[in-house]
């Protein structure tokens, strides 16, 4: 704590849904539909809790490879921060404690009005962001098909970036083919929403993304040090920011299966956004485990923050081979059920 009795970091999480992640072969944040729907709220209580208590299942993509949760919890017990869970549209009750600033699920981007609720959103979590009276603090996401919203955002904007994947194979056609079909459908061209974040998010966005940018603009003006803990997804927080005027200093902290992405182009975006970038190898390759392979083969490069969690036990002196042995605590203690986690009416942990 600091001296004033403030926390000095505090990573908070804006978890939500949209319908976008409802399109098949656009994410591998869960291991179908009816799982993934849930993947936010189960992300929520993996970070507050160390595993699901009110979520019905632990996510998993359908090869196996868990949750970046898992890294930000087993960060969390070593370094001890405190966190904020913000419902930013969430589909699905969580047991993890929010705060809410009257965002509601996000609609597949191609329908003409995909995240109505983003303007207001924007507005408290604005406010949300100027209270906080943290010295420091790292915001993350929980959204699954949020790359191709994310895109669909940097399109709007005029902003030509691409967006990584959950997949190590991304579909970058088809994300391109679903953003233009969401820009058609709201009337819009490629940076018709330039110098407008509110337009961009609501006709080609998600929740989470209204709500995690203005949540940046109220706290980085009122003085607190912010950093963007995730991967492309964090880059549109940014440039919607950046679109709303924000000049103040923008960290961005994310691991390197993203920045290796070739689709990423984070360094560049990095540069033409102003941010201060800290990319952290974890050294999963390492490890003698199944579940860091899939992380090294490319799936769940980022997410629930896993980035600047990384980064903040890397500016500790937490050796990552600690990180690493805590990683896979939790993944195991994730396991001990019997039952098929990908089944939302048992719920279980994935084997």
């Amino acid at each position: 704590m600091s001296e004033n009795g403030n926390s000095p970091t505090r990573l908070v999480l804006f978890a939500g849904t949209t319908r976008t992640a409802e399109i098949d072969g656009l994410s591998a944040a869960g291991a179908d539909p009816e799982v993934m729907v849930h993947t936010p709220s189960a992300d929520a209580e993996i970070l507050e809790y160390g595993e699901p208590v009110r979520s019905p299942v632990v996510p998993v993509s359908p090869s196996g490879c868990p949750t970046p949760a898992v890294a930000t919890r087993a960060v969390r017990e070593l370094a001890d921060f405190e966190t904020t869970v913000v419902d930013a549209g969430l589909a699905e009750p969580t047991a993890a404690p929010t705060v809410t600033v009257g965002a509601r699920p996000g609609e597949d981007v191609r329908a003409s009005d995909p995240v109505s609720t983003a303007p207001g959103a924007f507005a408290a979590a604005r406010e949300f962001g100027r209270r906080i009276p943290d010295e420091e603090v790292l915001v993350a996401e929980t959204i699954p098909g949020g790359t191709t919203t994310a895109l669909g955002v940097l399109t709007a904007l005029g902003e030509e970036f691409g967006v990584s994947s959950s997949l190590p194979d991304n579909p970058v056609d088809q994300k391109r083919e679903v953003v233009a079909e969401a820009l058609d459908a709201s009337g819009l061209e490629p940076g018709d929403a330039a110098g407008d974040p509110r337009l961009a998010v609501r006709r080609a966005g998600d929740p989470v993304q209204a709500s995690a940018a203005g949540f940046v603009v109220g706290a980085a003006r009122s003085g607190t040090r912010v950093t963007l803990a995730g991967g492309t997804q964090m880059v549109a927080v940014a440039a919607l920011a950046r679109h709303a005027g924000l000049d103040a200093p923008l960290s961005l902290a994310t691991t390197q299966f993203v920045a290796d992405d070739p689709a990423a182009d984070l360094r560049a975006a990095a540069v033409d956004f102003d941010l201060d970038l800290t990319v952290t190898d974890p050294g999963f390759e390492a490890a003698d485990s199944p579940a860091m392979a899939r992380y090294v083969a490319g799936e769940a490069k980022e997410g629930v923050g896993m980035g600047g969690a990384l980064a903040l036990a890397d500016r500790e002196g937490i050796e990552m081979a600690r990180v690493r042995d805590r990683i896979q605590s939790v993944y195991d203690h994730l396991l001990d059920g019997e039952a098929d986690p990908t089944d939302p009416e048992t719920g279980d942990a994935p084997r």
